[in-house]
């Protein structure tokens, strides 16, 4: 089986949005995220693999295969072509949620934005409590 090769590590998460967010928008945007993750959840934040944010973590076990690992509960990266939001979980209430978070695109896991403007961000600390409290509830 292979192994998760994203894993937290104690890396500078202020010096890693300095040197990766390729614009000043972007940077801007990065911190204030870095602030409203921090202040919703209650977690420091810590560098996962070369270039996600997270806060909080916990342990899955896939109901389909044998994998099994640490994972972040939600958190951002600051990507070239949008910043990647960790923060949907699939749980029924986000469905309406999504209606009134504004201007993203979606991926599997992920919601992306191109700016923080973009979105409300009521919603979105709506979002990451939704997830929070959905993966806490699954997993314990």
């Amino acid at each position: 089986m292979a192994e998760l090769k994203t894993k937290q590590h104690n890396a500078d998460v202020h010096e890693f949005i300095t040197s990766f967010a390729d614009t000043e928008q972007k940077k801007k945007d990065s911190f204030d995220i870095l602030e409203l993750m921090q202040d919703c959840t209650g977690y420091e934040p810590k560098m996962w693999g070369d270039s996600i944010i997270g806060f909080g973590s916990y342990h899955y076990k896939s109901e389909r295969s044998r994998q099994e690992g640490d994972w972040l509960l939600v958190g951002f990266s600051p990507r070239k072509a949008a910043i990647s939001l960790y923060v949907y979980a699939g749980c029924p209430e986000q469905d309406d949620l999504l209606k009134e978070l504004g201007k993203f695109k979606m991926g599997k896991a992920c919601i992306y934005v191109k700016k923080l403007s973009d979105i409300n961000q009521e919603t979105l600390k709506k979002m990451i409590k939704s997830t929070i409290d959905f993966l806490q509830s699954k997993y314990g």
